[in-house]
């Protein structure tokens, strides 16, 4: 499907593909679909945007942990996640850019909430503002999710990556007991230069 090998399809590749396979849609159609995928209205679907809208929204088991960690990091439980919340439970201190004096911690702090916003603010067009809500979050962990096909690995990842205990099912438990822990995407992700140990 992708032609020219850029990770993406324009119109041309995306309308091409669906001749190719012959499945039946008019150009009309294929223009509605197209645009579907296209959540960011960029002009091309991107593999994240293909692989998220064919993937759809968290599954039950899923939207539970990532609400357990978004409880987690909500410390005075207003609904929402700001720099309040995370200072004195997450520290930028030994990133790279404070050290060498690029930015401050608290310049820092607020990038990180702002890695959660990003795939909820393209969607509908939003600009950040540092303060996460739980719809900004899920949609975050929505995007993480769409690339791992399995539940126990997926809840693996959250429980390592937030130090999340309560709830943990027996599979995830027996994952993490038989497998050397990976590298946890949601958490390089979003932590990717920060301090490990997010909740030390």
């Amino acid at each position: 499907m992708d032609d020219n090998n850029s990770r993406s399809l324009d119109m041309y590749e995306f309308t091409k593909a669906m001749k190719d396979y012959m499945l039946g849609f008019s150009d009309s159609e294929i223009k509605t679909l197209f645009d579907y995928f296209d959540i960011d209205r960029s002009g091309c679907v991107c593999y994240d945007e293909f692989i998220r809208t064919l993937r759809g929204p968290l599954n039950p088991s899923r939207r539970k942990i990532v609400g357990q960690a978004f409880n987690k990091l909500d410390k005075d439980g207003n609904g929402y996640i700001d720099i309040n919340d995370i200072r004195g439970v997450y520290t930028a201190k030994t990133h790279p850019d404070v050290l060498s004096g690029k930015k401050t911690e608290e310049q820092i702090l607020l990038e990180f909430l702002e890695t959660f916003e990003t795939h909820h603010n393209t969607r509908y067009n939003n600009a950040p503002d540092s303060i996460v809500t739980k719809e900004e979050f899920e949609e975050y962990y929505t995007n993480v999710s769409a690339s791992i096909d399995n539940d126990q690995y997926f809840e693996l990842m959250m429980t390592n990556a937030w130090k999340i205990t309560d709830g943990v099912s027996a599979a995830g438990q027996r994952l993490g007991q038989s497998r050397p822990q990976t590298g946890n995407r949601g958490a390089a992700t979003a932590n990717s230069g920060y301090s490990s140990g997010i909740f030390g």
